[in-house]
């Protein structure tokens, strides 16, 4: 399972790193570069406004599918077709919520408009993710990440038209949520599609028996989806609301996030490949220890890299990458990158308990994290703002997935932990280190960047986190 889990990180990465940092650096940074910090920020605390309520879209059924078809495969035909009706009553239901809440915290017409396609955007999302989870389920990886890729590939060649010869005038904020709605409906139809010929002959319908029972199922983990969704993503929408600057905190506050949503995209990808693998180790009584050691180092080691790279050159990197508010987004920037080592550990770690079905833990830890992010960042933004909420963004960021740990030791009882653990706070000492050292290098800063980056693998062999001997012996023999 091991070699299963790095031969299909490498493919699902590969094709992500490849394709995803082109959009987010050379379309989505250029569209906010284009149209400004307010109009870009309005349209950043929207969409996660429309994020927020997104688990009324899925309910927790996309991941309640992934671990039940990843167990159960023959009940995919049986299945798919009730869901699919089922998704699309939640997508009503979603609709009507975003817009009276909208309403409720006085968006203008304006702001409904773009709310509404941004809503319908989200739907797109959910079912791409929902046939995307069956397909993983199948264990067909190499589908699935292709499928990952598809929208943004869509995206880019509908968008750069628009940017770098600026067809029709150039691109404007809703021109490219246009765009991301054509390359989402695109992505959509093809995995339907794929998911139709595996499932055989489908025949639509409604199954009110079938549906009260899924919702039933799958009604905790839409509990921690939308505990989750609030602490995450919440953050803009009360700089967008509290601030009263049409938007350009919110702004700001995006310039520096980009990174950090990058970021999490590897830990989201591997997360997406550890859920069915733990589910199916899980019900054959394999043990999960040496995959969560595998992943976790992995993950762990590069997002230490990354914050610490970040926090020493962060304002050389956001002057490279933005027009203005570079010394703002800077000290934003340093704070939030540090929340990638708290994300990957709730990816690996939050995933074992999801599909070992630890929900109610879950959501415990959840309606913490949401709490303490809600109630500081109304305390932190008045008087710091958009720096305040990258604070306490990180608070949270790095206590839930530091009580996940503890549960999840508690329940396993893993013999590695502590020792990994202690391996890398050596590391993450070693890096803060290089990280200093190499800054005050006296050459260009990417060369002291690529230097310090060189030198963190080194360390990382060092201190063992890194393995070669070990990983071509898992290639060859499994």
């Amino acid at each position: 399972m091991k070699k299963a889990f790095l031969t299909n990180l490498a493919l699902v990465l590969g094709l992500n790193l490849s394709i995803k940092p082109f959009w987010i650096f050379f379309i989505d940074r250029k569209v906010q570069n284009l149209v400004g910090p307010a109009e870009f920020g309005t349209y950043f605390a929207l969409f996660n406004f429309s994020y927020v309520f997104y688990i009324i879209l899925d309910l927790g059924i996309t991941n309640f599918n992934n671990r039940n078809i990843a167990q159960h495969t023959h009940l995919l035909s049986k299945h798919f077709s009730r869901v699919v009706m089922l998704k699309l009553t939640l997508a009503l239901i979603y609709l009507a919520v975003c817009c009276v809440s909208g309403l409720i915290i006085k968006y203008d017409v304006r702001h409904l408009k773009l709310l509404m396609i941004l809503c319908f955007n989200q739907f797109l999302i959910s079912f791409i993710l929902y046939l995307r989870s069956n397909i993983s389920g199948l264990h067909l990886f190499k589908t699935d990440s292709v499928l990952s890729v598809t929208d943004r590939i869509t995206g880019i060649a509908i968008c750069a038209p628009f940017i770098w010869f600026h067809f029709m005038g150039g691109i404007d904020i809703m021109t490219y949520v246009y765009a991301q709605t054509i390359s989402y409906a695109l992505t959509a139809a093809i995995a339907f599609a794929i998911v139709i010929k595996k499932a055989g002959f489908i025949s639509f319908d409604w199954g009110r028996t079938f549906s009260i029972m899924i919702l039933k199922q799958s009604f905790p983990y839409a509990i921690l989806g939308m505990l989750m969704a609030f602490y995450n993503r919440i953050d803009s929408v009360m700089l967008e609301r509290m601030m009263n600057d049409d938007g350009v905190e919110a702004g700001i506050y995006a310039q520096a996030f980009r990174l950090l949503d990058a970021a999490n995209m590897v830990a989201f990808l591997t997360a997406g490949l550890l859920l069915p693998m733990f589910s199916r180790m899980l019900k054959y009584k394999e043990s999960v220890e040496p995959l969560v050691k595998t992943s976790y180092t992995l993950l762990m080691t590069l997002a230490i890299v990354v914050a610490s790279g970040c926090w020493f050159f962060g304002d050389k990197m956001m002057a490279m990458l933005y027009d203005g508010d570079v010394a703002e987004s800077s000290r934003i920037f340093r704070i939030l990158m540090c929340c990638f080592m708290g994300s990957v550990t709730q990816y690996v770690f939050g995933t074992l308990m999801t599909a070992n079905g630890n929900l109610k833990y879950q959501n415990i830890i959840a309606a913490c994290g949401m709490m303490i992010n809600i109630v500081f960042n109304f305390i932190m933004i008045p008087y710091f703002h958009a720096v305040g909420s990258a604070i306490v963004s990180l608070t949270t960021q790095l206590l839930v997935p530091a009580i996940q740990v503890i549960v999840v030791q508690r329940i396993f009882k893993f013999k590695m932990i502590f020792r990994l653990f202690a391996t890398l706070l050596v590391f993450a000492i070693g890096e803060i280190v290089i990280g200093y050292f190499t800054h005050n290098l006296p050459y260009d800063w990417r060369i002291s960047f690529l230097i310090m980056c060189g030198a963190s693998g080194i360390l990382a062999f060092a201190v063992g986190l890194l393995n070669i001997k070990g990983f071509l012996n898992v290639m060859k023999n499994g």
